[in-house]
């Protein structure tokens, strides 16, 4: 019996694919409504995994970016076009602190979301406890804009 054929591989498989950069619950929360997944276990299973990584990003990515860049030249042209796209993203979180970072997970865009929103707030020094509200927020906001527009399009088209 394949694992995604159960329902427990499907809320792992939709879990995973949330924490993961770039796609997020985005894509994780149009998968496991494909599924066939209750919605309300598909924002709950999404919110927690696309979460679960803001910490660790905030408190740890600049000493990895700092190992990084010392392994190798491939490694620290990567860390400084991810410094490059933090730093042009933070023009709106220096200017409205809580609510700036806020917007930029809230926004279910490409380019947003918690990865991004969590380096943006470690490259401007924001403290865990600041920063964390404002991102958590935002991704319960990006869930509810992608499930309904997701779960309004699989209504309305099938």
């Amino acid at each position: 019996m394949p694992f995604l054929s159960t329902m427990f591989g499907k809320i792992v498989a939709t879990f995973l694919v949330s924490m993961v950069p770039i796609i997020e619950l985005r894509g994780a929360i149009p998968i496991g409504i494909g599924y066939g997944l209750d919605y309300w276990v598909v924002v709950t299973v999404s919110v927690i995994g696309n979460i679960l990584p803001v910490p660790f990003i905030i408190l740890f990515i600049r000493k990895i970016f700092e190992l990084m860049r010392k392994w190798s030249k491939k490694l620290d042209s990567l860390v400084s076009k991810l410094e490059k796209r933090a730093h042009e993203k933070s023009d709106v979180v220096q200017k409205y602190a809580f609510w700036g970072l806020f917007v930029l997970v809230a926004i279910p865009l490409p380019g947003t979301g918690a990865w991004t929103g969590a380096l943006v707030a470690a490259m401007l020094d924001m403290r865990l406890k600041r920063a964390f509200p404002a991102i958590a927020l935002g991704v319960i906001t990006a869930a509810t804009i992608v499930t309904f527009v997701t779960y309004g399009a699989d209504k309305l088209f099938f």
